[in-house]
């Protein structure tokens, strides 16, 4: 076997015949959804963009319930630290 062939893991004829095949099938699928190649990276963009403002969302939810806990509880841990230093 031949470097190229290693490479490519058959030989250059058969592969491009392969993506020859592969290619015309994907565009027959992208074509009855009415998709073009630059709205599957518009896609892929808005999908990581998405997610990078729902991650910080989440990070501001958890800000938000972690402020209102310690609302509650750093007083009262320190009322009681207070009452039990008297003793």
């Amino acid at each position: 076997m031949s470097g190229m062939a290693r490479f490519l893991g058959d030989s250059p004829l058969r592969v491009l015949l392969k993506l020859i095949v592969v290619s015309f099938l994907v565009g027959i699928v992208m074509s009855a959804f009415g998709w073009s190649p630059f709205d599957v990276l518009y896609q892929i963009r808005d999908f990581f963009v998405d997610l990078w403002r729902m991650g910080f969302s989440a990070v501001d939810r958890f800000l938000g319930y972690f402020l209102l806990g310690a609302a509650i509880v750093v007083p009262a841990f320190l009322i009681l630290r207070l009452f039990s230093y008297k003793r």
